[in-house]
């Protein structure tokens, strides 16, 4: 089975979280790898949500890819979504970027490496919650001490020649406002809004939203270069903002009891992702301080991190890239949060770097090029040998 038919057989084996179930696409890996003839465990908290490691012998290299996929509501696809067509060069379907062509390639990587008699100086990790934060995937794992730190692949989609060595910091946070009901005849002179109470802590947001902090030397070069990449997948200019400001998204809003009552009620979930040169820990509190009459928990937080551009495992995955497509790797930072967030605060020294066509990641007719896949067959290889 080459790495297009089995990034197809993974589409197709359901995986959506929520609701998170992994069981059928862990015990298909597995199989896999037992005819590769290597022994892998499944591990999970609940029986439900399947993590599965390959533990290698003595490895030096972590392998790490996520098995759940996001929704996908079937309207408006080219292709069912969970059919895994291939057509044009392409494999389309949910996942088939985020990230099953990723965990097709690198175990295709591992079967060859296997059988050319070179014993994986690897150790393997397929999670089952990236898409919802990692606590019965990846964090779970770390706190159980399975995973030994070590140079870390993970294998996300990115642009071809850039290795992904940094990433924006994240926090999620749910605000319940509380508001005095009243006649709405009489508002905003009587009463007090818990949706206007919401609404102004948007607005404030979009003041922090406008600052840009600082950084210098080589984060500077790294940022601009970053910002450059972001601009080219995109076609849109001034994209250099989106890793030098807090991006947010008020996701989820909802409240008031009726058209004709001041509201006494709104929940607002709001995402932030955080920039370099400042601390997750500072906006949540200047957050904190403008909603003072909401209740606010924050569900998932972590401080931008990067991996130096000269560590072993950044310098070797841009070798590889090099080898492969003949042009200079460009390492870069994301603008997007992964695993690579926990597992960088554990101590593993973490680079990204997969198939994937980064336009249409949760999107409608997601998709993935063939010889994306094979090249990043070949990287990983290369990588998985350096290492051996």
């Amino acid at each position: 089975m080459d790495v297009s038919a089995l990034c197809r057989d993974l589409v197709r084996i359901r995986s959506e979280n929520p609701p998170g179930d992994t069981r059928d696409v862990a015990e298909y890996i597995h199989a896999f790898l037992l005819e590769s003839g290597i022994e892998s465990v499944v591990v999970s908290r609940d029986g439900r949500r399947c993590n599965l490691i390959a533990p290698g012998h003595n490895p030096g290299l972590l392998l790490v890819g996520h098995l759940d996929v996001v929704p996908a509501i079937p309207t408006g696809w080219r292709h069912p979504p969970f059919e895994g067509v291939e057509e044009e060069g392409y494999i389309w379907g949910r996942g088939s970027s985020d990230m099953k062509g990723g965990c097709a390639a690198l175990l295709t990587a591992l079967r060859r490496v296997a059988g050319e008699g070179d014993a994986p100086s690897c150790q393997v990790v397929f999670v089952c919650d990236e898409e919802t934060g990692g606590c019965h995937g990846m964090e779970y794992l770390l706190a159980k001490d399975v995973l030994r730190p070590c140079d870390t692949l993970i294998a996300e989609p990115t642009p071809r020649l850039s290795p992904c060595i940094g990433q924006k910091g994240l926090a999620r946070l749910s605000l319940s406002f509380s508001g005095e009901p009243g006649h709405s005849s009489l508002y905003p002179e009587i009463g007090r809004s818990a949706i206007m109470e919401a609404h102004a802590l948007i607005s404030f947001l979009q003041e922090i939203h406008e600052r840009e902090y600082p950084v210098s030397g080589e984060m500077e070069e790294i940022i601009a270069r970053s910002s450059g990449v972001l601009e080219g997948i995109f076609g849109t200019q001034g994209l250099d903002r989106v890793l030098r400001r807090v991006m947010f998204n008020p996701g989820v809003i909802s409240g008031g009891e009726k058209a004709n009552i001041v509201a006494e009620r709104c929940d607002l979930d709001l995402d932030l992702r955080i920039p370099w040169g400042c601390t997750t820990g500072e906006v949540v509190s200047e957050i904190a301080s403008h909603a003072p009459s909401a209740r606010m928990k924050a569900t998932s937080t972590s401080e931008p991190s990067f991996t130096p551009p000269s560590a072993t495992i950044a310098t070797r995955i841009s070798s590889e890239i090099g080898r492969v497509y003949g042009e200079e790797a460009v390492p870069i930072f994301q603008w997007a949060a992964s695993d690579a967030r926990h597992l960088r605060k554990a101590g593993f020294p973490t680079v990204e770097y997969g198939p994937g066509e980064i336009k249409t990641i949760h999107g409608i007719d997601e998709r993935v090029s063939i010889p994306s896949l094979k090249c990043a067959e070949e990287i990983y290889r290369g990588l998985i040998l350096s290492y051996c």
